[in-house]
């Protein structure tokens, strides 16, 4: 199962984030991982004279040092996991982003304000942050202090034309959705929402063809989206093995529709605490976009998710 080595979280400005930092304080006792905690300040505009400027940074920059060792101080924590506090300075997103390069970050986790979460997340830092880390990241409502009680992993594939990134991004998710689930003691749901193409037209469109034969292709792509599924879920439980998944117990769903709607559909009906997604571009622009049917689903869902990109994927920050 995926372990985290060395984990970058980021404390918001007010310091309101302290069951957060509980949830990845205990995620790094369980991989055993070094914890960056970090908060992030803006460069001062550079037409302050300058002496007031560097006095001014020099107080901001302390206060927030001084904040964010009051709020690990306030947690106790193993003595196996490192802990280091760091300021960060300049546009979140491209801070983050430059510690996670220089540093070999492997997981981002982060508070998002009710205000901005989801909803209005398009064209914030945070859905910079989602398109361009390179390391998956996780982004939790900070109004959530319990364990979480259930899982979504969402999975997609097309089984007519299997890349190999499909396959290896969907394998790291499920990997990482085990590794969650013992960690929070909590529910799996692992979900594929599936279609066949061109159904609608063929039941009542210009190419309108007979119940029965549509109804025959309807199930043969079902029964192909049935079968890899299913040999993708066992494949990665064979791995783990039979008693982390015994204690897990899993629920795969296989549901028939538009991942766009299914997913926050499902995601609301279940009460889900935590969505976990691959977010693979297929626009051409490397590094840039993340997939729009992910880009989608965010936007409609109102609960914490981790975003995963493929391994190798190169992230247009230098």
């Amino acid at each position: 199962m995926k372990n985290f080595k060395n984990i970058l979280f980021i404390a918001d400005a007010e310091m309101q984030c302290r069951p957060a930092f509980e949830r990845a304080m205990l995620l790094a006792e369980n991989n055993q991982a070094n914890l960056t905690v970090a908060t992030i300040v803006d460069e001062l505009p550079g037409y302050y004279p300058q002496l007031i400027n560097g006095e001014l940074s020099k107080q901001i920059k302390d206060e927030h040092l001084k904040q964010i060792e009051n709020l690990v101080a306030s947690v106790s924590h193993s003595k196996k996991v490192r802990v280091i506090t760091k300021l960060l300075v300049g546009k979140p997103f491209l801070a983050i982003i430059h510690e996670v390069l220089t540093q070999k970050i492997e997981l981002v986790i982060k508070t998002v304000d009710k205000e901005t979460f989801m909803s209005r997340l398009f064209g914030s830092s945070d859905m910079s942050l989602l398109r361009e880390c390179p390391c998956p990241v996780w982004l939790l409502k900070s109004s959530v202090h319990e364990p979480y009680k259930k899982l979504m992993v969402a999975i997609d594939f097309d089984p007519m034309s299997t890349e190999p990134v499909d396959e290896q991004l969907n394998r790291q998710i499920l990997n990482m959705s085990l590794s969650l689930a013992l960690s929070e003691f909590s529910e799996l749901h692992i979900v594929h929402v599936w279609s066949a193409y061109g159904e609608s037209g063929l039941r009542t469109g210009f190419a309108k063809q007979p119940k029965k034969d549509v109804d025959a292709y309807v199930n043969e792509i079902r029964v192909k989206h049935e079968t890899y599924f299913k040999q993708l879920v066992s494949s990665v439980i064979d791995e783990v093995g039979k008693e982390v998944s015994d204690y897990i117990k899993p629920q795969v769903h296989l549901i028939k529709g538009n991942a766009r709607d299914k997913i926050p559909e499902f995601a609301k009906k279940e009460e889900v605490d935590l969505i976990l997604m691959g977010t693979l571009a297929r626009t051409g622009v490397s590094g840039l976009f993340m997939g729009n049917t992910s880009e989608t689903i965010l936007s409609q869902i109102d609960c914490s998710i981790l975003a995963v990109k493929p391994e190798g994927f190169v992230s247009p920050v230098a």
